[in-house]
């Protein structure tokens, strides 16, 4: 019971931590986006299969996931998530997210781990904008393929909506995410693009005053 109100305090006092120094917090997150997405797709063989980003509905870039102090299963990480038209090829603007709980392992002697999610139809962002979700529950999610030869895998080979990856200690895999839960930070978006009430609808129809600098850059390592 003690370990449950610990768990609860660090959730709160993490996204707290988080508001601080304006919209700066925010910026420095999608640079860590950055540096995961350019670390990871330096290596195509040990890279996300180029045909599964593709076709993608959406991405998620959780950079340093981090255990929850003692918590067994505990973790908690604070990344966007964007919005990706196949048919263009274009990938919309940066909402802001969380992840947490689940029971993931982290590798041997690391701290904190990276985590992408690659989504593959609407629903699962359509439920993750409706509300937090729950992953395995309100989608289907897997470790996702690795590396060009997971090219050769058919799509009808690939059910589930929600494939999932981490980087940690300089290696790139998939990984079970089945329990952790998604919510939108709308506070962090709002501060992010310095409008007070902004929606992520709002910010995935393109309704924002201005796109920072950096989310070009994000673009680019998305290419």
């Amino acid at each position: 019971m003690k370990t449950n109100r610990l768990f609860a305090l660090l959730l709160l006092v993490l996204p707290a931590l988080s508001s601080q120094a304006g919209g700066e917090n925010e910026v420095a997150k999608v640079e860590e986006a950055i540096q995961v997405l350019e670390e990871v797709r330096r290596i195509p063989e040990q890279s996300i299969p180029p045909g599964l980003l593709a076709n993608a509905q959406a991405i998620a870039i959780i950079p340093g996931v981090v255990k929850a102090g003692f918590i067994v299963g505990g973790r908690y990480g604070e990344g966007v998530i964007l919005r990706h038209d196949p048919k263009s090829g274009k990938w919309g603007l940066p909402v802001f997210m969380t992840l947490a709980g689940g029971s993931f392992g982290f590798q041997i002697g690391a701290s904190s781990t990276d985590v992408i999610l690659v989504f593959k139809n609407r629903r699962g962002l359509d439920n993750l904008l409706r509300g937090k979700f729950t992953l395995g529950a309100d989608a289907s999610v897997a470790a996702g393929p690795v590396g060009r030869q997971a090219e050769a895998a058919t799509d009808a080979a690939l059910k589930a909506e929600i494939y999932s990856y981490s980087r940690s200690r300089g290696l790139f895999a998939g990984i079970a995410l089945d329990g952790s839960v998604l919510e939108i930070d709308h506070a962090a978006t709002a501060r992010f693009y310095g409008k007070p009430g902004l929606t992520a609808y709002d910010v995935f129809e393109g309704k924002v005053p201005k796109v920072p600098d950096v989310v070009r850059r994000l673009h680019e390592a998305l290419k």
